[in-house]
Formats: structure tokens, C-alpha cells, sequence
């Protein structure tokens, strides 16, 4: 496996996009939590573009493919895992459509999750059983993409299973680890990101990110994440209140309850702590679950004003 690089972009941080989950809600897309991405794309799929379009005009330089939780678990506990490959695909099709509206370099990121259970390093499972259907999920987004992105992940294994299954479709990776909500920076499974990327010496991966927890948690992170020495640093944080511990404590689906936002994470103070992760040396950066096109905005001003 040989190390691909991303295409050039300006000689600044790259901006990524912002939530797609809770920007449905926001825009009144019922978004069941075991199939959330499934249902924006089953029900509104245009208004899954339009959140696309939205986080480009924002100043997004990559957006994310809306597959967190395209997966067969997931679709079968309500029916419908015979349309696994056509609903990766679609949200491949909606994110290519989008970037088609802007005269400017706008990458994909093909988002390849966790299979069972965001947060959640005790129900991952062995290499064995999750890499195949992770190597499936990739070879699906690789065609339409122009990177992987294993996201969410909770432990060094799951990091590993997702992206040494993304390293085989030859495509550039980045792994984003979500980290404890304890401010300690350390992953939700209690490793630590050195011994997290341990466990990707042997394979190409050439981002490491931290995700889906408090800015917090990643600024505590950015000093040893920016020490790995990687081609691309950074990271994009939750804007609501830091997850229960038993967010997932029956161990089949995540419970039905929507998480309220923080005060004090409006575009404006979203972006403060992406300046200290920028200063930090942080080169990706953007934001995660609550997120909004406008925080998007703010962080993008933050770049051009640095």
C-alpha cells in the first residue's frame, strides 16, 4: 500500500464541512437515530444537497459523503439492508452534485463510521468480522470520492479495521478519533491518540483527526496529535452538551433523545477554540455534529484573517 496525497489547496488550513445530522433536524427532516442518514436520504435527498451546497458556500474546501450510518447493522434493523449499495451511492451523487455548483476545487470525503454504535469501544468487535464490511462500505465510496475518512472512531482498534480497509481501495486516509468527554484527550476506549496511531504505523494514512466530542477534549489533544508528524493535523468538534455515558447502555440502538446545543458555542465561540487549535498547529479544521453552515462561515473567516 503506498501513501496518495490529497490534491493541492491553498497555502492555508483546509476547511472541512460542518453536521449533516442535526442540520436535517434543524430543517425539519425527521431524523430517526438508528437510520438518520438513511431517512435524509430516503425521504430528502434534496435537502441533503442543499445542506452540501450550503456548507461550500460557506467556504468548505471538503465535504462529507452523508453514509455516517449507511451501514448493513443499521439497515437491517429496519428492513431495508437490500438497499445498502444504493444508498451510499446516493449520497455519493448528491455530494458530486453539489460541489458541481461552485467554480472552485471542493473535495469529497467518503465517511466510512462506526458498525456498531457511536461512542461505544465495547461493542466493536474483532478485525475480523468488521474490516470486511468496512473494505465494502470503501470500495463503494472510493470511485465517487477523493478521500476516506474513518470517523468517530472510539478505540485504536476500530481505527485500525476502518482505515486499513480504506487503505486497500489506494485512496488518501484520514482517521478521526472522537475522544472522552472527561477533557483528559484521551479516546473514548481510554488510549491514549499516540497509542491509537500506533496501531496505523504499518499503513498509509496520511490525516489524524480528532471528532465528535467537546473542543474541549480536542484542544487538550492538538499537542500530541500535532507530535504524530502527519502530512495533515486538525479537528472538528460537537456544539451541544457532551454526551450522556449511557448513550448507548442497552447495547442494540442509540437512544431516542435529541442532546441540547451549548450556549456557548455559537459560530463565534465555536471559532475561538478553532483559533487555539490553529494555533496549535492544527491544518484541518471544521466542526461536527451541531454544527451549522454559519460556523462554517466564522471558522472560514478566521483562516483568511490569520
Amino acid at each position: 500500500m503506498r501513501s496518495v496525497p490529497i490534491p493541492d489547496f491553498p497555502d492555508r488550513p483546509i476547511l472541512l464541512d460542518g453536521g449533516m445530522g442535526r442540520e436535517l433536524r434543524f430543517r425539519g427532516i425527521e431524523i430517526p437515530e438508528t437510520i438518520w442518514s438513511a431517512n435524509g436520504l430516503l425521504v430528502a435527498p434534496e435537502v441533503v444537497g442543499q445542506i452540501h451546497i450550503d456548507f461550500i458556500s460557506a467556504g468548505a474546501d471538503i465535504i462529507t459523503t452523508n453514509t455516517y450510518g449507511i451501514i448493513r447493522n443499521d439497515l437491517a434493523k429496519v428492513g431495508i439492508e437490500d438497499r445498502f449499495a444504493e444508498l451510499n451511492t446516493l449520497a455519493c451523487t448528491l455530494a458530486r452534485e453539489a460541489r458541481e455548483t461552485v467554480d472552485r476545487p471542493v473535495l469529497i470525503a467518503g465517511s466510512l463510521p462506526p458498525l456498531r454504535g457511536s461512542y461505544r469501544p465495547d461493542l466493536v468487535g474483532e478485525f475480523e468480522e468488521i474490516a470486511p464490511l468496512y473494505q465494502e462500505q470503501a470500495e463503494l465510496l472510493a470511485p465517487h470520492v477523493d478521500l476516506l475518512l474513518c470517523e468517530t472512531m472510539s478505540s485504536a482498534a476500530e481505527g485500525r479495521a476502518a482505515a486499513w480497509a480504506a487503505c486497500q481501495t489506494g485512496k488518501p486516509v484520514w482517521v478521526a478519533w472522537t475522544l472522552h468527554e472527561d477533557r483528559s484527550g484521551r479516546l473514548r476506549s481510554g488510549e491514549t491518540i499516540s497509542e491509537a496511531a500506533a496501531a496505523l504505523e504499518d499503513l498509509p494514512v496520511t490525516g489524524f483527526l480528532a471528532n465528535c466530542c467537546a473542543p474541549e477534549s480536542i484542544t487538550k489533544a492538538m499537542a500530541e496529535l500535532t507530535a504524530l508528524g502527519a502530512q495533515q493535523i486538525g479537528g472538528y468538534a460537537n456544539s451541544f452538551q457532551p454526551v450522556p455515558e449511557d448513550w448507548t447502555l442497552d447495547g442494540d440502538k442509540e437512544t431516542d433523545r435529541v442532546i441540547p446545543l451549548r450556549s456557548d458555542l455559537d459560530p463565534t465561540g465555536y471559532a475561538e477554540h478553532v483559533a487555539d487549535w490553529l494555533g496549535a498547529g492544527a491544518t484541518v479544521v471544521g466542526g461536527c455534529c451541531g454544527t451549522r453552515p454559519a460556523h462554517i462561515a466564522k471558522v472560514r473567516e478566521l483562516l483568511f484573517r490569520a
